[in-house]
């Protein structure tokens, strides 16, 4: 029998999970990865596929998850449990690492959770009220699925508490920053992965120097580092903060919500809605939130959306650089920005004034640095690995702790 990682990034209608090898060290490729969609839909059947290692599928079957005494999320671990048993013969779980949006200003480093950690991470839900209680349904169903086996918490805060303290201030009265309103950031895991993989691409000199990292995708921010450390982010104390997205609105003047309430009548819920689901890119083409859409499209709404999501990213670019004192890397990554070559082409095509140049035939092929010779600023095009980093930390805090540890929990 094998020792495995489990990582686990449970959201309000679906699960995404890995699953990798433990080892000495544990490797970049998982030995297979799903996800569970529909989780709690009305009516309907969630959904689950798995692909091992070389991207062949080994489930795409419905799932019924009306179980009694269970939750949605419950039933989706419990039967997702059950379908490690069946298929993954060899396979014990050594540990579960979780995805886990925020851990305020505790928690700076992933930890293991026990009654007291878990209880902390429900204080925070007026924090992230639309990403937490989630996170912890999927805490809660591991741990009745799998009880005893170590759960990990790894935070997408975690990364930017690095940040000097005035990038984290709004300016708020002090009685109300007291509370926790301020810039916390998040993608810190996919950062975190960034700042792990850049010396290997652009030498350790320049990787530690002054990068900005652009994560795009439906949602979208970005991050200037020093020194591979979080200095400053687009996001701030939600994730609805800083660039347009798929359909956030990002950075937005706050009166235009006291306009929306006072003359629209608008209330928290609308105004939730509306931000987070009926904005971004969705909301100025009225045609997609899908980038890959929005391209092939012939309608000017279209264009304008691409349009603004770049020139949004172009601005911010000049923030971070403000921030960093200059820039000599800048990265790409997330789904957008790993595979969007005509995104990443118009963002620097407006970015003459750092002396950026791209390779044409590089930026098509989605190569790993993309600037031309004579580009002043190395441009990389890096896949995150979220996933990784949860595994690596879970299964070095199993391994500090348990080290010859073998549970009971097996996959046949």
């Amino acid at each position: 029998m094998r020792d495995a990682i489990l990582t686990l990034n449970a959201g309000s209608s679906s699960i995404k999970f890995a699953l990798f090898a433990r080892g000495t060290e544990i490797p970049r490729q998982p030995e297979l990865v799903g996800q569970i969609d529909g989780i709690g839909a009305a009516g309907q059947a969630a959904h689950l596929k798995v692909k091992d290692a070389a991207g062949l599928a080994l489930d795409d079957s419905d799932l019924q998850l009306v179980v009694p005494g269970l939750t949605p999320h419950q039933a989706a671990l419990r039967l997702l449990v059950d379908w490690l048993h069946g298929h993954e013969a060899g396979w014990r779980i050594a540990g579960v690492g979780h995805r886990v949006v925020h851990g305020a200003q505790k928690f700076s480093q992933p930890v293991v959770l026990d009654a007291s950690m878990i209880a902390a991470l429900r204080g925070f839900i007026p924090l992230a009220p639309l990403h937490q209680p989630h996170n912890l349904a999927g805490i809660d169903a591991l741990g009745a699925a799998l009880p005893g086996v170590p759960q990990v918490a790894c935070f997408d805060t975690a990364f930017h508490r690095s940040q000097p303290e005035l990038a984290q201030l709004f300016a708020l009265p002090r009685a109300i920053t007291a509370e926790g309103v301020r810039r916390y950031g998040f993608h810190g895991l996919s950062y975190e992965y960034i700042a792990e993989a850049l010396p290997g691409l652009v030498g350790n000199e320049r990787a530690r120097g002054r990068v900005i990292v652009a994560h795009l995708g439906n949602g979208a921010s970005m991050c200037a580092m020093k020194d591979l450390k979080s200095q400053a982010s687009t996001m701030g104390f939600t994730a609805v903060d800083g660039l347009m997205m798929g359909t956030r609105t990002g950075n937005l003047d706050p009166g235009v919500l006291l306009y929306l309430m006072d003359y629209r009548g608008m209330g928290s819920q609308e105004l939730t809605q509306l931000l987070y689901k009926e904005s971004g890119l969705l909301g100025v083409s009225g045609i997609s939130q899908d980038m890959r859409i929005l391209l092939e499209s012939p309608a000017p709404e279209a264009r304008e959306a691409v349009d603004l999501f770049c020139y949004r990213i172009q601005r911010e670019i000049g923030s971070l650089t403000a921030a960093l004192g200059g820039v000599d890397a800048l990265v790409f990554t997330g789904g957008i920005g790993e595979r969007g070559a005509a995104v990443r082409e118009k963002v620097c095509a407006g970015l003459d004034w750092l002396e950026v140049r791209l390779d044409g035939a590089a930026n098509a092929s989605h190569a790993s640095q993309i600037s031309s010779a004579g580009s002043r600023i190395a441009v990389c095009v890096i896949p995150t690995n979220e996933e990784w980093i949860i595994a690596r930390h879970t299964a070095r805090l199993v391994d500090s702790r348990w080290p010859a540890k073998r549970h009971p929990q097996r996959t046949k």
